[in-house]
């Protein structure tokens, strides 16, 4: 436990003045008098991103491990010729590590020489304000990174320098989902850190978007269609989910929102998803 008569801590006596702030104060007061160095320090953010990419990954890499002993998940596997094995892998997590410990953990470290410390406020949010706020900000990005993905697979030299390494395989994986070149973790590192800043956020609202657009991008790339996945759970096709996406790997020219599916339908780059594999196809060519 803190020993606040040590510690000066940054911190007022919480109010609750709103009704809502009942069921999110409680659990912020416990980060604050119980985690404070820890969420405040400048590397949480990178903490809480990795260990969201890497347990989020974890249980779809066991099952693409598993392969035909679990039949009954394997069957929504979409493209079913088409498995990652140990190597493949090994390589994206490892271009995932390789990109943390190079360049984003000396960033990070690099910025708190320049810039100070920002003190953590004292009253959480409520949680209509974690709802539309979150909401917007995935919102925000999704638009931000549907206009930069599309002009990277349109321009030869940028997808060639930038965006290709994404692509290495066409049947993506969960560790796939961090397999990013530098300049492509520049800026969608960039947009992650400044979209919560413009619409003034809670540090809470930023954590729980952090992990929600992790978990989101995670299932994007697992190539499994399953019953449960965000795609199916949210009515109207509003996200595109593991089928749009795994059909973006396929077709390149197609699906380039990384959650919702507006921009792609407006726009006419929209590709319904199907399990399109190999036998289909050849035995489409065949007729």
């Amino acid at each position: 436990m803190l020993n606040i008569s040590k510690v000066q801590l940054p911190l007022q006596l919480p109010t609750f003045s709103r009704s809502s702030d009942m069921l999110l104060q409680p659990l912020w007061d416990y980060f604050l008098f119980n985690h404070y160095f820890l969420i405040s320090s400048p590397f949480f953010p990178v903490i809480l991103c990795f260990s969201s990419y890497f347990f989020s990954s974890l249980p779809f890499a066991v099952l693409d491990l598993l392969g035909d002993m679990v039949p009954s998940i394997h069957h929504y596997k979409i493209q079913q010729e088409r498995r990652p094995t140990m190597g493949m892998m090994a390589k994206s997590f490892g271009r995932a590590v390789y990109n943390h410990l190079i360049f984003v953990l000396p960033a990070v470290l690099t910025q708190t020489c320049f810039m100070p410390s920002v003190a953590l406020p004292s009253s959480a949010p409520t949680v209509v304000e974690v709802l539309i706020d979150g909401l917007a900000a995935l919102l925000l990005f999704d638009t931000q990174y549907y206009m930069w993905h599309f002009v990277h697979h349109k321009h030869p030299q940028l997808y060639r320098w930038v965006h290709a390494i994404h692509h290495e395989y066409m049947a993506p994986f969960s560790w796939n989902t961090q397999q990013l070149s530098i300049p492509e973790l520049i800026t969608v590192g960039f947009w992650s850190n400044l979209d919560p800043i413009l619409l003034k956020c809670h540090p809470f609202t930023t954590w729980c978007v952090t992990i929600i657009s992790i978990w989101m991008s995670v299932e994007d790339h697992i190539g499994y269609d399953l019953p449960w996945g965000l795609n199916h759970l949210v009515p109207f096709g509003l996200l595109g989910g593991a089928p749009a996406h795994d059909m973006h790997h396929q077709k390149p020219n197609s699906n380039y929102a990384p959650f919702f599916s507006h921009w792609d339908r407006l726009f006419g780059t929209a590709i319904l998803p199907g399990k399109i594999t190999e036998k289909k196809v050849i035995s489409k060519a065949s007729k």
